[in-house]
């Protein structure tokens, strides 16, 4: 690269071997590790990665368009890496965000001490897409469905697909809206197999949902959605969400909203048709959801459209409904024993359980769940939890 060039070679006067060695050693520097044809540019990080792998290797990226990691290609970041969304100041320009298509892979590398960030220059929720991972793992919208936001193909047979690894991420200011029914999460996984390591990611103050499955059977554990934002056009929709036959492990999820966002979680199996399989059944371990006791959706848990789950060891602090439990599907789960929710604790939640049918009629479902007053979420109640000091913000 010509910047870096200048930048950090200043003796070219020595003369013109030197200055050819010279060369070769600092228009290195982004290439590093890198066996790809990709030509990696730090100041317009943008375009498809097709073959190799991509290391980004320190400092700081800035992200001018999408990147996309297509088959047999890897995109690698190192601890300490921030990642960072120009603004879109055209509509000719391209949206920024980075996607994984089917058979690619992403590992991001972050610690504790040294997180990898994905950010934006404008620090407000919606300034950029975020992350998109699309797998090959079942789905129940057909075999294989087009991703809403990046027009990648998702879905398949293969449980135990390999997306990469994410480990110590924070995702900030996501949500870029293409339109009111077209809109980026955080971090949005798309078929993604069990073979997949999601842990230790952040998503700080996007504008539509934190995390998203559609579908898949990927883990996901050490998981933070934080949105304090109180701008009432860009706060965040769900904390969490799932639809499509979502069938991971949650475990150790912290969210927190304290603007007028929307649920902690919704949930569906499918929209269209609520028996379609797989049907969605994640099981969800140590969850804490603190909201603000207000706003038009002011739901800890909104569970509907055939989706089926098993939550044990939860906090849910601060909502007007606890447990909304909707459609004539997801009740019958209920009725069955299988959509349950143990070892509960509520603090200041006005309704603990709700439920009714397709019709709306009012269905009594406090079978549903058990308390325990000593249960403690996430590790450490509404507080922040131990394993999520030192890499998260907001808090």
């Amino acid at each position: 690269m010509k910047k870096t060039f200048l930048t950090n070679c200043k003796n070219l006067a020595l003369g013109a071997i030197v200055s050819l060695v010279t060369f070769a050693s600092c228009s290195s520097d982004d290439n590093t590790g890198s066996t790809s044809s990709f030509e990696l540019n730090r100041e317009d990080l943008r375009g498809v990665i097709t073959d190799g792998e991509v290391v980004l290797n320190s400092g700081t990226y800035k992200l001018t368009g999408k990147l996309e990691v297509r088959s047999g290609a890897t995109l690698t970041v190192e601890p300490g890496v921030i990642i960072e969304a120009t603004d879109v100041t055209t509509q000719q320009q391209e949206i920024r965000y980075i996607a994984v298509g089917q058979g690619g892979k992403i590992n991001v590398k972050g610690t504790a001490t040294n997180p990898v960030v994905m950010t934006a220059t404008t620090k407000n929720p919606g300034a950029w897409g975020g992350l998109v991972l699309c797998g090959k793992a079942p789905i129940n919208k057909g075999q294989t469905g087009t991703a809403e936001v990046s027009e990648l193909t998702y879905g398949g047979t293969d449980a135990n697909d390999n997306s990469g690894s994410i480990k110590y991420l924070r995702l900030e200011y996501t949500g870029y809206s293409y339109s009111t029914d077209k809109e980026f999460n955080g971090l949005s996984l798309f078929g993604v197999g069990k073979g997949t390591t999601i842990e230790y990611v952040q998503a700080y103050e996007g504008s539509d949902d934190g995390f998203e499955w559609f579908g898949g059977t990927v883990d996901s554990r050490y998981l933070v959605v934080i949105n304090n934002n109180v701008d009432n056009k860009k706060v965040g929709d769900d904390l969490f969400d799932w639809t499509e036959g979502w069938v991971g492990t949650g475990e150790n999820w912290y969210g927190k909203r304290t603007n007028n966002g929307n649920r902690g979680i919704e949930a569906d199996n499918n929209q269209t048709n609520s028996s379609l399989t797989p049907i969605s059944n994640p099981t969800l371990r140590n969850i804490t959801l603190v909201g603000n006791n207000a706003g038009d959706e002011n739901q800890a848990v909104k569970m509907r459209f055939g989706t089926n789950g098993n939550l044990d060891n939860v906090v849910l602090a601060n909502w007007g409904t606890g447990f909304d439990i909707q459609h004539d599907a997801s009740i019958a789960f209920v009725n069955a024993g299988s959509l349950k929710a143990t070892n509960v604790r509520f603090i200041n939640v006005g309704t603990k359980v709700k439920g009714s049918n397709t019709a709306g009629t009012a269905v009594d479902i406090n079978k549903m769940i058990t308390e325990n007053a000593s249960a403690v979420g996430a590790g450490s109640g509404v507080d922040q939890p131990e394993w999520a000091k030192g890499w998260t913000v907001g808090f």
